[in-house]
């Protein structure tokens, strides 16, 4: 019972934390997909990057969810801090600080998820995988 407790409080003093430091936006599909382009993804897979974003934060860049393993995913590409980013400090994978994911500029979000991609593939997301793979994605017209 304690333990749920303390679960409870450390989740909402980080949600506190991270939408004190977060000015989060909501995207179109067309403001996602110009920005992807201007931060020089492949235009080839944008289609699969904008199906990504769709199903995994709702272009909503200050998206924050808790896994089952106390990890969290984080912002606009759902960037999982277990090994990608560190609370507080800059760390992981990506060498940035968890935070720094769920606010409204998405160049530093964008080098760590295709760092990611680099490393996983799109199968490194789970809503890629359930809402994107095998379906034919073009580069929405904007």
């Amino acid at each position: 019972m304690a333990r749920a407790f303390y679960g409870v409080l450390c989740f909402l003093l980080l949600s506190v934390v991270l939408l004190k430091n977060a000015e989060g936006r909501n995207l179109t599909r067309c403001g996602l997909t110009n920005e992807l382009m201007n931060l020089g993804f492949d235009r080839t897979l944008l289609g699969n990057w904008v199906c990504l974003v769709e199903s995994e934060s709702g272009k909503k860049t200050d998206k924050m969810k808790k896994k089952a393993n106390g990890s969290y995913a984080l912002g606009l590409f759902q960037i999982n801090s277990k090994e990608w980013c560190t609370f507080d400090k800059k760390g992981g994978k990506c060498d940035m600080k968890c935070e720094d994911l769920t606010n409204d500029d998405i160049s530093d979000d964008s080098r760590c998820a295709q760092k990611a991609f680099q490393e996983m593939g799109f199968r490194g997301w789970e809503g890629w995988m359930r809402s994107c793979y095998g379906r034919k994605l073009p580069i929405p017209n904007c």
